[in-house]
């Protein structure tokens, strides 16, 4: 019997590609005519790579929902594919606004599979250990990082994203006017509040994604608090890093708000150049599906996109209830532009952050750095979904 054959790309991680594998393995399982092989790429890669590109080879595609301001012609429109009630099911049982995410000018291109958004996390033996508490407030934070104790990522996108959420945070719009990314003023602001922040921690951190800081977190002492970074309920999970750690809400901002994060996961798109679209999409129903993602997804590592599967009282047993712990800032998360020519500007804007908080000098200078940046990366407004 002839095999038809899927080929798919994802990115590197044990949240990523494992819970597919099982999903493509069960599906096959069901549909002995079909074979879905998986490939992964690097994190950096699956933030940056070309998605008309990878559309040429791949009849599936995890993307992220920024990358929607390039899907025209690269990726399938699910709308008119999807009955109403696959529709109503999806939208209804989303974990924060993944399923909205994923919608650009009327178009929907691609199924929520996996949510996520920065929270904080910490390494509950040693805040025990020293008889210290899980921050609550900004200056809870800054007593914290004084001790030396407090990491964050600050690779480049990861500032600016982190950035984005404390001016989303302090009242800034996303593209205040053509021209001007943030108000001027909140982004100065959150700017020196960062950059305070940073001048208790090494250099080191600006080699850090949030995995990188996982890692370094899991398997050595040398902190024991992150305030925010992009969540991985894999390093709550016994077994998968030498020591656990524990997920908790961000602090509140200086103003008594809680902060608000910006959204990541990712989403199952199409290729427009797949010969199989029907069946490619019977699969992503598969594992957007509530079943899966309450089950074999979310077990085999995964961190799904259903709010339903958040709320699952066998995957909050499995990692120390990462997910109810998190859910509130997740249902929060702000949803970022999504222009042609966005993803390129994450990375970019994160260097004169970076720069500033090591080096220090004007912050509003670091912001008009930030909007000629912007400016290059968009020649028209940006079309929010």
């Amino acid at each position: 019997m002839k095999r038809l054959v899927l080929r798919g790309i994802t990115w590197n991680h044990s949240r990523a590609l494992p819970p597919l594998v099982a999903s493509a393995q069960r599906f096959e399982e069901y549909h002995p005519s079909v074979r879905i092989v998986w490939e992964k790429r690097s994190l950096h890669e699956f933030g940056h790579a070309s998605l008309a590109e990878l559309a040429k080879v791949f009849d599936l595609l995890v993307v992220d929902h920024p990358m929607m301001g390039e899907a025209v012609d690269v990726l399938v429109n699910l709308r008119p594919m999807l009955s109403s009630a696959e529709w109503d099911d999806l939208k209804q049982d989303s974990a924060g606004p993944s399923f909205e995410s994923y919608i650009h000018n009327g178009a929907l291109y691609a199924l929520p599979i996996d949510a996520a958004a920065p929270a904080a996390s910490c390494r509950m033996d040693l805040l025990d250990a020293a008889e210290l508490s899980i921050p609550a407030h900004w200056g809870d934070l800054l007593e914290l990082a004084r001790r030396g104790i407090v990491r964050m990522p600050g690779f480049s996108a990861d500032l600016f994203l982190n950035f984005m959420g404390m001016c989303v945070t302090a009242g800034s719009s996303v593209v205040v006017e053509d021209g001007q990314l943030f108000d001027r003023a909140i982004a100065a602001n959150c700017l020196e509040q960062l950059r305070e922040l940073a001048s208790f921690m090494p250099e080191a951190i600006y080699n850090w994604n949030p995995i990188a800081l996982y890692e370094q977190m899991a398997s050595t002492d040398e902190f024991a608090y992150c305030p925010f970074a992009y969540t991985y309920s894999n390093y709550s999970r016994a077994g998968f890093a030498e020591r656990p750690l524990r997920f908790s809400q961000p602090v509140n901002f200086p103003d008594g708000a809680p902060m608000r994060t910006v959204l990541g996961g990712t989403g199952l798109a199409i290729s427009e150049s797949s010969l199989m679209p029907d069946i490619a999409l019977e699969y992503g129903l598969y594992v957007a599906g509530k079943t899966c993602q309450s089950t074999l997804y979310g077990v085999s590592g995964g961190q799904p996109a259903r709010r339903s599967a958040w709320k699952n009282p066998v995957l909050n047993l499995l990692t120390d209830g990462f997910f109810e712990r998190t859910l509130p800032s997740l249902e929060t998360a702000y949803i970022r532009p999504k222009y042609h020519g966005y993803i390129a500007l994450q990375e970019k804007a994160g260097i004169p952050i970076a720069s500033y908080l090591k080096n220090g000098g004007s912050p509003t200078q670091a912001v008009d750095q930030i909007d000629i940046l912007y400016r290059e990366s968009s020649s028209s407004k940006v079309q929010h979904a």
